[in-house]
């Protein structure tokens, strides 16, 4: 004999929360990116370390930190993610576009504040930057329009409204 659910028939249940989907996702979305980021360039590749303009000590010390920071998101992001689950309030279109969202702010703004603004690192050292900068900055880009057109479904589909 199951057990009945408590949020059955609750607002919760009938009213997804379609701004907090979206926030909670792009926290997720951003955390995934970061560790991409963190995984492929800094650690497979050896292309880069969060901070390059000191010893390798330091770049590596901010490589964990950087680390530890995408980590602590994601796992809050999660934490957040599962509650809107439990209490029946995702809205899953305002969820998916706040995922493409958050990961291509990440790209963008690790693309151009930090490689260019505060040159904090490169893509890549001891090859002409700008392929790997367009290549980048428009792989930023290309998540944030797939993320705008997914919320402009999700907005069209449940309404305008965002709870």
């Amino acid at each position: 004999m199951s057990t009945p659910d408590p949020l059955a028939g609750t607002a919760a249940a009938r009213h997804p929360e379609s701004r907090r989907s979206l926030l909670v996702c792009a926290l997720v979305g951003a955390a995934v990116m970061a560790a991409v980021d963190e995984i492929v360039f800094h650690q497979l590749l050896h292309w880069h370390h969060f901070y390059d303009r000191s010893t390798s000590g330091v770049a590596l010390a901010s490589d964990g930190l950087l680390h530890t920071a995408e980590l602590l998101a994601l796992v809050a992001g999660m934490f957040l993610f599962a509650d809107l689950r439990r209490r029946r309030a995702l809205a899953p279109g305002h969820a998916w576009s706040g995922a493409f969202l958050g990961a291509g702010l990440f790209q963008v703004f690790d693309g151009i504040v930090d490689h260019k603004v505060l040159r904090l690192h490169q893509v890549r050292y001891g090859v002409d930057v700008t392929p790997y900068d367009w290549a980048w900055n428009l792989a930023g880009l290309a998540l944030l329009v797939i993320g705008g057109v997914l919320l402009a479904r999700a907005r069209r589909a449940g309404g305008r409204q965002l709870s």
